[in-house]
């Protein structure tokens, strides 16, 4: 659907200076298309500048089939998110050297949420594959709000243009309630 900007990154945070901080992290959705589940799996980089002076988000956004038979058990859609933010992690961490980078992971470890099945899986999977520890809620905010943002923002780009952002998120405000 989207594809992250790699050249468009490398220029950017060329120009960043030591102080700048990265954070990496990904969020899914999970909906049905023609009687099919899909997960919509989105990845941030989030480019806080200077470590205080705002961020800048550059992120992609890809549509796979989800397998999970019983979405109330979303193990192996959590498990493509951490694999797609280690991808990305991969992709541009030639570009990582001189600033701290931190992942972040959509999981939350208290046992009543289904993401609690895959933290540790997850977080040995990003110490193996990217020789980093990962963040995980409530320590994740590039996933938990950048990439969440960025996956309900697409979600409705591509699948109610007529629907307002301002109605978008009200209606999600009161679905919270």
């Amino acid at each position: 659907m989207t594809e992250f900007d790699i050249a468009g990154f490398e220029e950017f945070v060329s120009k960043m200076s030591d102080r700048t901080r990265i954070y990496i992290g990904g969020d899914s959705r999970r909906h049905k298309v023609g009687g099919k589940w899909h997960a919509d799996y989105a990845t941030v980089a989030v480019v806080h500048i200077d470590g205080c002076r705002g961020c800048k988000v550059f992120g992609s956004m890809v549509r796979e089939p989800d397998y999970d038979h019983n979405g109330k058990k979303p193990a192996m859609r959590l498990m493509m998110e951490v694999y797609k933010v280690a991808e990305l992690y991969e992709q541009i961490k030639h570009l990582l050297s001189r600033f701290e980078v931190e992942i972040h992971l959509d999981l939350n470890p208290k046992k009543v949420h289904n993401s609690n099945q895959v933290v540790q899986q997850a977080i040995g999977y990003i110490r193996g594959t990217c020789q980093v520890d990962p963040k995980i809620k409530p320590e994740a905010f590039a996933a938990s709000y950048g990439a969440d943002h960025l996956a309900q923002i697409l979600h409705y780009k591509f699948h109610s243009p007529h629907v307002k952002m301002r109605e978008r998120t009200r209606n999600r405000k009161d679905r919270a309630a």
